[in-house]
């Protein structure tokens, strides 16, 4: 059953009703798949029939979404009118939900020219499906390293949303009702989209030039320019990390005045806050990908494994080895 919303009169007849196709993979993000969903709700309010929806996701009975809830599939994953747009919907555990039947059918659906695009993790199934290759895209901030170890040939940005050509991908959380927001204005006008902004309380409208993460000096809580830049550089620079005395060098500092700087806003030593960015990350390769340890410690600038794996167990209590273990053992559901 489609799903619209039909408060008045058809719509003039130079706004055709378009409709939207959500594939629930399992395990999706509630927030990102509700929020585009509801934007094209309020714009139906402002001009009526200008879309409709369905959902589908494989078996096309029901499927759970990461916090629980059930949804009511209305359709198995069959083939699409060609006017209509594809939206994935990704979630937690998104390799194990992006089965070889659902990159078979999207990559079908995509030679016959569909539209689809992707929100929260779900590019990461456009990706593995090679419907992104030599394409800019996006993807939540927590999966951009394993993403970009897997998917070389995409060109990743760290925008909220990008639209390339006939395929669109989101960071998650709110960034669909960007996209959302931009798709609404193209069809039917700015000050439509305006207005379905208002009716969701949404009162700064993102474009894809604006980034999902916060600003340095937002995330760690202080305003001071060459603690950010320092902190940029170790950021950047994972692989092969930068000296202490390198960095310093770069903003103008001794190493003595960069120690007492961490010091005083971090609580930690320079040093130590490097290793915690490069152990965030090696945790999310052994989490999110199938690299072996020793090309994780690699790709996130340890010599060898045993001091990788010496290092990971002081910050996590656990061996990489195990933490990749404990990942492979997980229930799928």
């Amino acid at each position: 059953m489609a799903h619209t919303n039909k408060p008045g009169s058809a719509p003039p007849e130079q706004h055709k009703t378009r409709r939207y196709v959500f594939v629930l993979m399992e395990n999706f993000t509630m927030l990102s798949f509700a929020g585009a969903v509801d934007a094209l709700r309020i714009a139906n309010r402002m001009v009526p029939d200008s879309y409709e929806w369905v959902l589908a996701g494989e078996g096309g009975d029901t499927i759970s979404c990461s916090s629980g809830i059930s949804y009511k599939l209305d359709m198995d994953l069959v083939e699409v009118l060609r006017d209509d747009t594809i939206i994935l919907c990704g979630g937690t555990h998104v390799q194990e939900a992006t089965t070889k039947r659902l990159l078979n059918w999207i990559r079908r659906e995509a030679r016959r020219g569909v539209v689809i695009g992707a929100l929260c993790t779900a590019p990461y199934a456009l990706a593995r499906a090679g419907l992104l290759d030599g394409k800019r895209a996006t993807i939540h901030w927590e999966n951009q390293d394993s993403f970009t170890e897997e998917f070389e040939d995409v060109e990743l940005t760290k925008s909220v949303f990008v639209v390339d050509g006939n395929r669109m991908t989101t960071a998650g959380g709110t960034s669909s009702i960007d996209l959302m927001l931009k798709i609404i204005a193209s069809d039917l006008g700015e000050d439509v989209a305006s207005m379905v902004a208002d009716q969701q309380i949404y009162s700064s409208i993102r474009t894809d030039q604006d980034q999902q993460r916060l600003s340095i000096p937002t995330r760690i809580g202080v305003r001071h320019p060459k603690l950010s830049r320092v902190i940029q550089m170790m950021e950047v620079n994972v692989e092969e990390p930068i000296s202490p005395s390198l960095l310093a060098k770069e903003v103008g500092m001794s190493t003595r005045q960069l120690e007492r700087l961490f010091r005083r806003y971090l609580n930690r030593s320079p040093k130590r806050y490097y290793m915690e960015i490069r152990l965030q990350k090696a945790r999310n390769l052994l989490m999110q990908t199938d690299m072996s340890v020793i090309n994780v410690a690699l790709a996130c600038g340890f010599a060898s494994p045993s001091h990788f794996s010496k290092c990971y167990r002081a910050h996590y209590d656990t061996t990489p080895y195990r933490e990749r273990g404990a990942q492979a053992a997980r229930p799928l559901s």
